[in-house]
């Protein structure tokens, strides 16, 4: 029984962004369609990782058995030098807390007739899940970091200032990758 309550550290990056990628997709769902329901699985899945890691999360699941090794074949294939980052286990089920913190509040709030301030917390947590989905920016991790520490998190300065040169490359037509130690940071662990 223990073990079904363990969370994984550490995590594998490329799954962490593609959990938060669904968050997002569930997010705008809810934003677009305004129905309480929406918030049932969203709130669900965020009890389920801060419980079990992926154990009883099917998108936890489908993420680490089916989407996470086909996006990293693909990546592999691309570039064989490719190495799937992984990254601390605490700061991401803290980050896992947070969602639910604001899946709870919203769908309290959509229960007390609250609307409004269920979409403005389902709002912020599109803002917060789409940082990490696109920018591996974890703002959960941030928090974690600043209030506990982390030897393995305090290189967030020089995350962002990567994942900000990497932004503005992306949106030049063609432009070549930056290497960390390019962008002035050094090699992501």
């Amino acid at each position: 029984m223990p073990e079904l309550f363990r969370f994984p550290d550490p995590v594998n990056e490329t799954s962490a962004r593609l959990v938060a990628a669904f968050v997002v997709f569930e997010a705008v769902v809810f934003l677009v369609v305004r129905e309480g329901w929406v918030l049932v699985p969203l709130a669900s899945g965020f009890l389920a990782r801060v419980a079990t890691g992926p154990t009883l999360s099917p998108v936890g699941q489908f993420v680490t058995r089916v989407a996470t090794p086909r996006v990293e074949a693909s990546l592999e294939a691309r570039d064989p030098e490719f190495r799937s980052r992984q990254v601390p286990g605490p700061p991401k089920r803290f980050a896992q807390a947070v969602g639910l913190a604001f899946t709870a509040s919203a769908s309290i709030a959509w229960i007390l007739d609250a609307r409004a301030a269920a979409v403005v917390l389902i709002g912020l947590l599109t803002v917060a899940a789409t940082l990490e989905a696109a920018f591996a920016i974890c703002l959960g991790c941030i928090a974690h970091s600043a209030i506990w520490g982390c030897a393995d998190c305090n290189d967030i300065s020089d995350r962002l200032r990567q994942a900000l040169v990497e932004a503005r490359q992306e949106a030049e037509v063609g432009a070549p990758a930056v290497t960390p130690a390019e962008a002035g940071a050094p090699a992501m662990h």
